[in-house]
Formats: structure tokens, C-alpha cells, sequence
């Protein structure tokens, strides 16, 4: 791995856990996923979940991610579909570090960017924290590890 590597993957996995935060506590701070188009138009962006894993895939990079959609407010608090909140892969074909995060040219010729969340993505990272904080130690290790693309179990 090149030192170059070595950096952007420091700094992503940085903004995922929130070691950026200006408190000192990283549950107030997260991270964003803005995706571009290759005419640089903006597609998609939500907040991130607080956990990735690193794959190879011959020449290119996989990053499994799980953004942050839907939920709603229930009787028990904010509930997120675990079957729509589901993991995505980020075939990266070249990441560099830009300003405060990660800038990736995916294999698909879009262009991805791991930011710090502000704003509403904050606020649903942090409904994202409250809900998690409900699951059992095996639900939450089983979300960490995104190597599955549905689920089955609670919050389905």
C-alpha cells in the first residue's frame, strides 16, 4: 500500500467514526457521501453509518459502506429500515485528499466525496447513533460487518 493509500484511507476512516469533531466527541461529527455525475451534477448525498470495510478487486479498491436513508419517527423513537439502509459498494479506480476529505474517481466515471456531515446529514447520523444504540451487540456487529445485502432480522 502507498503512502499516498495510506492517507486517504486514514482520513476516511477518519470522518466515518467522527475523529474530526470539534468537541473532542465523535458523535458530533460524522461523515457524508456527495456523488457527482461525470458532468460534475450532483446525484446522490446522504449521511454515512459509522463503519466501512476495504475490499480489492484486482486493479480497483471496493469500499462497502451503508448510507443513511429513509427511517421514521416511531413510538419507540426514530427507526430505521435496515432493509432499505443497506450496505453499497464504492469501486474506486483513484481517491486523492482534498481539502477536509476524500475525493474519489469511481470505476463508473462519477466522482465521490467522503466530507465531514453537516446539517441534515448530521442530524440523521445522529438519529442513525440513537437507533443503534437500541440493538443488541450481535445486530450492531452484524450491520459493522457489511457483507450482507439484505437483512432478516429486527427493522426489517
Amino acid at each position: 500500500m502507498t503512502t499516498a493509500q495510506q492517507q486517504w484511507r486514514q482520513r476516511f476512516s477518519d470522518l466515518v467514526a467522527g475523529n474530526h469533531s470539534p468537541t473532542g466527541d465523535p458523535v458530533d461529527a460524522g461523515a457524508r457521501l456527495v456523488v457527482s455525475d461525470p458532468g460534475g451534477t450532483e446525484v446522490f448525498r446522504a449521511a454515512l453509518a459509522r463503519h466501512h470495510r476495504y475490499e480489492n478487486d484486482g486493479d480497483d479498491e471496493v469500499i462497502w459502506v451503508r448510507p443513511l436513508l429513509g427511517g421514521q419517527e416511531t413510538g419507540e423513537g426514530y427507526v430505521f429500515n435496515l432493509g432499505l439502509a443497506r450496505r453499497r459498494s464504492l469501486s474506486v479506480a483513484r481517491a486523492d485528499l482534498v481539502d477536509n476529505g476524500v475525493e474519489m474517481e469511481l470505476t463508473t466515471g462519477q466522482r465521490a466525496r467522503i466530507e465531514p456531515a453537516d446539517g441534515p446529514e448530521l442530524e440523521q447520523l445522529t438519529r442513525w447513533d440513537e437507533f443503534t444504540n437500541r440493538l443488541t451487540p450481535e445486530e450492531d456487529a452484524a450491520l459493522g460487518q457489511l457483507d450482507a445485502d439484505s437483512w432478516h432480522g429486527r427493522y426489517a
